[in-house]
């Protein structure tokens, strides 16, 4: 197994709301299961029982080291009595998970969230139309609960979106994913930026809902298009939006995964967050494990924020490297001839 990048949480907010609502006069039911929707690494979940959790978590490294830690884990959701929200950034994920909570039967719901998570608009949207207990504050979150009864959570169940590429045809996805409401422009930037022909062996590191993968697919010479991706719902939407049977999808850390054979060429448009946390060592990771991942003669196509550090990083493990196109927001770089030995790089500009 090779090993992961793992953005590991404080596990004490969290964990100390839960003990500040038991005090309060929580009760859950003495039985059944109790689904916790996305959770973090290294939270805190000691005060339920562990016998009845079950973890639902699609992003490959939170994924694993909650399964790692003991806990059962699954990509998508079973019926369970209790669920537990752990609210995402996106407000329209949020509802749509406690939408899909209730279709899964459960009679109480806890939500919990960070200010900066948009938990005050959540818990304003669920007052209008559903008692809510008298929320818990501690460590700049709140956590409160309710019990759905009869009333309809339907509307907020996540809807998917239809865009249209002129070039590349219609693509689906859904709240919650990386540019869910359209064409990430860095992207766009990118691909425009990519040579008529490519290799015949490419990759896609952080491939999304498949965007770069299908602008990949369209240029001439590419035999093979492995999509790497961390989070389960969006690698599922590349299989519904690529029907291309050169296309192969890989649930993975693109920061870590290895794939059982050498890349010709690689596309990415790597993250730099994780929910409003920079997080420039991400980027970092996706460059070194795509100079891993290539061949000697390989070479890398990538979009980055121009304000990221990435120029020397990329100087380190490639011998040549180009920029092919920039805006004021965003540098596409093409880097070529991984370093597999420390030699002396050219660095050129068009």
């Amino acid at each position: 197994m090779t090993p992961m990048t793992v953005i590991y949480h404080d596990p004490a907010p969290r964990a100390a709301r839960l003990a500040l609502a038991f005090e309060a006069g929580l009760v859950l039911p003495d039985d059944g299961p109790i689904a916790v929707y996305r959770p973090r690494a290294g939270e805190d979940f000691s005060l339920l029982d562990p016998g009845r959790v079950q973890m639902v978590q699609g992003f490959r490294p939170d994924h694993d080291a909650l399964a790692l830690a003991g806990w059962q884990v699954a990509t998508a959701p079973a019926p369970a009595p209790v669920a537990v929200i752990c609210l995402p950034r996106a407000k329209a994920e949020g509802l749509a998970l406690i939408a899909q909570a209730v279709a899964q039967g459960a009679r109480l719901v806890l939500v919990d969230g960070q200010k900066t998570d948009g938990v005050e608009a959540v818990l304003k949207a669920l007052r209008a139309r559903v008692d809510v207990a008298e929320p818990v504050s501690k460590a700049h979150g709140k956590l409160f609960w309710f019990a759905p009864g009869e009333v309809d959570f339907s509307d907020w169940a996540a809807v998917a979106v239809t865009l249209t590429d002129p070039d590349l045809g219609a693509f689906r996805t859904l709240p919650g994913v990386f540019s869910a409401d359209g064409v990430d422009p860095g992207s766009a930037l990118l691909a425009r930026a990519l040579p008529e022909t490519l290799p015949e062996r490419m990759g896609d590191l952080g491939a999304g809902w498949g965007y770069l993968s299908a602008a990949c697919l369209a240029r001439k010479g590419v035999g093979e298009m492995h999509l790497v991706e961390a989070e389960a719902q969006a690698l599922d939407l590349a299989r519904g939006n690529i029907a291309d049977a050169r296309a192969q999808f890989h649930w993975a850390d693109a920061t870590s995964c290895v794939l059982p054979v050498s890349l010709g060429g690689i596309v990415m448009n790597p993250p730099f967050h994780t929910g409003r946390s920079p997080q420039p060592a991400l980027g970092l990771a996706f460059i070194a494990n795509a100079a891993r991942m290539l061949g000697v003669r390989g070479t890398l196509w990538m979009v980055a924020n121009r304000h990221l550090p990435y120029a020397d990083a990329l100087a380190r493990q490639f011998a040549r490297v180009d920029v092919l196109a920039e805006t004021p927001a965003f540098r596409v770089w093409q880097a070529s001839g991984p370093r597999k030995s420390p030699q002396t790089v050219t660095r050129t500009r068009r």
